[in-house]
């Protein structure tokens, strides 16, 4: 996946939804500022398969070496699938946080929540306000 395809949170996670994908099955990740500003990665904590979630509904944790800190759900639906090598090869993250490192899929029950998500360049815009 292309950082510039994807639609992101204000919470730093990621979507991606193809367009062709009759089901709406969205994958979730964390973007890489967010795994930069985090750094040195010791644990995460996997939503489970099954369990329903709002958008901004707390997934799982993170914990570096720096904090432990939430991921949100950027959108609405049913946990499909996780990424359940990741926790045992956190490096994924921060090697290829848009591909390998994806989190989760949700099959989504609210396609509207997408259109209150970023762009890549409205994305940009607010990770450099935040280095500032």
């Amino acid at each position: 996946m292309k950082p510039e395809e994807l639609r992101y949170a204000k919470t730093h996670e990621w979507v991606y939804v193809p367009q062709e994908d009759g089901n709406r099955l969205a994958t979730i990740g964390i973007s890489a500022f967010a795994v930069e500003a985090l750094t040195d990665l010791v644990f995460l904590e996997l939503p489970e398969v099954g369990k329903q979630v709002q958008q901004g509904e707390t997934l799982g944790e993170v914990e570096s070496v720096k904090a432990v800190s939430d991921f949100y759900s950027p959108v609405a639906g049913e946990v499909v699938e996780v990424n359940s090598e990741l926790p045992d090869d956190l490096e994924q993250l921060g090697e290829d946080p848009y591909g390998r490192g994806w989190i989760a899929k949700i099959r989504l029950s609210d396609e509207s929540a997408l259109d209150a998500l970023m762009d890549h360049a409205a994305y940009g815009a607010l990770c450099a306000e935040e280095e500032i």
